[in-house]
């Protein structure tokens, strides 16, 4: 098992390099890079200028474990509006190829959503599953071309709300190269975590997100540092050996400390030293 810090941790527009040294320096094994509009690692990044900061990673000591988007909550997936969502696969190619450069094995997508209080509009239930689902089964002759699994990440968009919702979504798109991106802290307001990986099993996880959460609190003051909050992460760490998950282990933050952002790391690699001895 590797360890790793999500991008998702920092703003959208963090010197690459810096936050490499500091997870690096921290105790980390890699990282999961996000493309963002304006950031470094953009929609007009080349394959160039990807390799030039693939190696640059390489030689701070550190892998690409996965790759995310910041501007998949401004375009859904699993919305109504055509040309939208198709700009929205373009973001998950764009995300593939990236993978692809940098030696990752898996990106996580945001399925899209029926609704939030943070991205726009609102999607009837029914027509965001077909919806959503058309365009994971479009893109996943895509992304088995290149070798890379899309990750489907649980979260705050009222949609697959069970396991067992969440299983038969992926059994009907029916491609090894599309799985889950279980993140064992968003799942807190809906279930319970150590259920989801035991449901979903090492056949469907593809990559785990640890944060933790704490339910009595609102919006995103409910995320909190590891073990602060409702997560029972012996649970969740007894599901993982259980399904024989030994893949990533990627720590995330959101919102992430308004001073000092590199203490978060810091501090989430002493809890994943106490609950995985190393």
């Amino acid at each position: 098992m590797k360890l790793g810090v999500s991008f998702y941790t920092f703003s959208q527009d963090v010197d690459i390099r810096e936050a490499c040294e500091q997870s690096k320096k921290a105790g980390y094994d890699g990282v999961e890079l996000v493309i963002s509009e304006n950031g470094q690692l953009n929609m007009k990044t080349t394959e160039k200028e990807m390799l030039q900061l693939r190696q640059m990673i390489h030689d701070i000591g550190l892998q690409v474990c996965s790759v995310g988007a910041w501007n998949m909550w401004e375009h859904n997936l699993a919305g109504d509006d055509k040309g939208d969502v198709e700009y929205a696969r373009d973001i998950a190619r764009k995300q593939i190829d990236a993978a692809a450069v940098f030696g990752a094995d898996t990106v996580l997508i945001v399925p899209g959503w029926v609704g939030t209080n943070f991205a726009p509009g609102i999607v009837r239930y029914d027509r965001a599953y077909e919806n959503s689902q058309r365009s994971l089964s479009l893109l996943a002759p895509y992304a088995a071309a290149a070798h890379v699994s899309m990750g489907i990440e649980n979260v705050w968009n009222k949609f697959l709300l069970s396991p067992l919702e969440f299983k038969r979504f992926l059994d009907e798109i029916n491609s090894p190269y599309v799985g889950a991106y279980f993140d064992v802290g968003n799942i807190i307001y809906i279930g319970y975590p150590d259920q989801w990986i035991d449901i979903l099993g090492d056949q469907y996880i593809k990559k785990l997100h640890f944060c933790d959460c704490r339910f009595e609190q609102a919006g995103l003051g409910m995320f909190v540092d590891l073990f602060e909050g409702d997560v029972d992460f012996e649970a969740v760490m007894s599901s993982v050996h259980r399904i024989g998950y030994d893949d990533w282990v990627i720590v995330e933050f959101l919102p992430n400390y308004r001073r000092f952002p590199y203490q978060s790391i810091i501090n989430a690699r002493l809890s994943l030293k106490t609950l995985l001895g190393f």
